[in-house]
């Protein structure tokens, strides 16, 4: 789709939009006053930094947010992007800024924040690693090298995620008053991101399963009947003492830059919560697994796992506390289906969110 959408005076410039498979969203792209002020934000960031838009903007539109991409040059890489994050995941612009700071070598760094409004400007960050493995110019082994990055990064945000960490100074904001400022709370419960700590999954998965109008009374009740399962696998994970820290919850390889080989930016932090950080393999560990076979898991896990030893735990209750995690993160997917624009249909997140109800007593305990 073409149109002139989105400029604070004069002619609109020209946008390309594409809404995927989510025609009827209900998203604030289609306000016409919204699109003038989150333009105008945004071009005000550009000007400061000399940046000069070169082409059509182009947008993607998904009920959890709307994403621009501003052209600034010829060059495949010539590029600023604009994230706008539903309220419920607003929290993201906030936590990019507060990344930058806390683990710069391992997130992009934006070029302003509007923390209260949910807006990001990002540079662009390179290649997608799901693009470069499809080019064979990575296999399974850049895997075990980014998710060993990835551990170290969370292992660093442990003191951000149980309110002993230092607020980060924030990234500087152009045009709209006290927005763009991670120093508006301590930690990762200050920037709003939500939690899903081990001891709060048994009343998450109530709430899951008592809402979702796909389950019926029958099936209802069986999963209700296994809850006391859930409550001894929470448990026995607590019992190892892995302090929580932030779950990215949808680690996939289009969530991963590869600007150059050996190095990996974790980017698209909407799907985030405060957990257990081992939850976070879920996702890896079922693409690893189903694109190279199983016999690469487990050198990937290991090295993830290599940045949590010295905290008591031996190297065989880590790899147990894994699999726990790993099991019960199927609940933070199923709840974070509903980060949505107020007014969008929930069909398709009351489907996504009820497969990953019933994963969670489909999975075993095997080894990963």
């Amino acid at each position: 789709m073409r149109g002139n959408e989105g400029r604070t005076g004069g002619a609109e410039r020209a946008a390309v939009v594409d809404r995927g498979r989510f025609a009827g969203s209900v998203t604030p792209w289609d306000d016409a006053g919204w699109r003038r002020e989150v333009f105008g934000w945004a071009e005000r960031v550009l000007a400061s930094r000399g940046l000069v838009e070169a082409g059509v903007r182009e947008v993607r539109v998904r009920p959890w947010s709307v994403l621009v991409r501003f052209r600034t040059g010829g060059g495949a890489r010539d590029a600023v992007w604009l994230k706008a994050g539903a309220p419920s995941n607003a929290f993201e612009a906030g936590l990019a800024g507060a990344l930058a700071a806390w683990t710069p070598e391992h997130v992009m760094t934006p070029l302003a924040v509007d923390a209260a409004r949910g807006w990001a400007l990002l540079p662009d960050g390179g290649p997608l690693f799901r693009d470069v493995l499809d080019t064979g110019a990575a296999g399974p082994e850049a895997w075990t090298t980014a998710l060993g990055r990835y551990g170290e990064m969370q292992r660093r945000l442990v003191p951000y995620a149980n309110g002993d960490g230092d607020g980060a100074p924030g990234v500087p904001d152009a045009g709209a008053k006290g927005a763009g400022a991670p120093e508006a709370g301590r930690g990762l419960g200050g920037l709003g991101v939500p939690g899903a700590r081990t001891r709060e999954l048994p009343e998450a998965f109530d709430a899951l399963v008592a809402k979702n109008p796909l389950f019926d009374a029958d099936e209802r009740a069986v999963l209700l009947r296994r809850r006391p399962r859930l409550v001894e696998l929470c448990a026995e994970l607590d019992a190892y003492g892995v302090p929580d820290s932030l779950d990215h919850c949808d680690l996939h390889d289009g969530q991963i830059l590869a600007p150059s080989p050996g190095r990996f930016t974790f980017f698209d932090w909407g799907d985030a919560c405060v957990a257990h950080p081992f939850g976070s393999l879920l996702v890896p560990v079922r693409e690893v697994r189903e694109r190279y076979g199983p016999e690469h898991v487990a050198p990937m896990v290991d090295a993830y796992l290599e940045h949590w030893t010295g905290l008591g735990p031996s190297r065989a209750e880590l790899r147990r506390a894994a699999v726990l995690a790993v099991r019960l993160a199927a609940l933070g997917r199923a709840g974070s289906w509903f980060r949505l624009f107020p007014g969008t249909p929930t069909g398709d997140s009351e489907e996504a969110s009820a497969y990953w109800v019933r994963q969670l007593f489909a999975a075993t305990d095997e080894e990963l």
